[in-house]
């Protein structure tokens, strides 16, 4: 994870927090409304979660890499 650049860190890491967020809050929300479908209710909730995790978090590196003052290049 560290190889990658800090924007794609960050988006990762918000795609997978909110993904993961969505998709219990889903599964929660499916099972109270009708349980046969919260498997759809899970993923229906937690994709688009998953997708403004990563937007945050590409915007959260951004934001990083302008505090930080000039763009890194990644070396190996």
């Amino acid at each position: 994870m560290r190889a990658m650049p800090i924007v794609l860190r960050c988006a990762v890491a918000g795609a997978g927090l909110l993904g993961v967020l969505g998709l219990v809050v889903g599964t929660i929300i499916g099972l109270h409304v009708y349980a046969p479908t919260a498997w759809a209710a899970a993923f229906e909730i937690g994709i688009p979660s998953a997708v403004l995790g990563a937007l945050l978090g590409s915007l959260a590196g951004l934001v990083s890499l302008l505090i930080a003052g000039k763009p890194r290049r990644h070396t190996t």
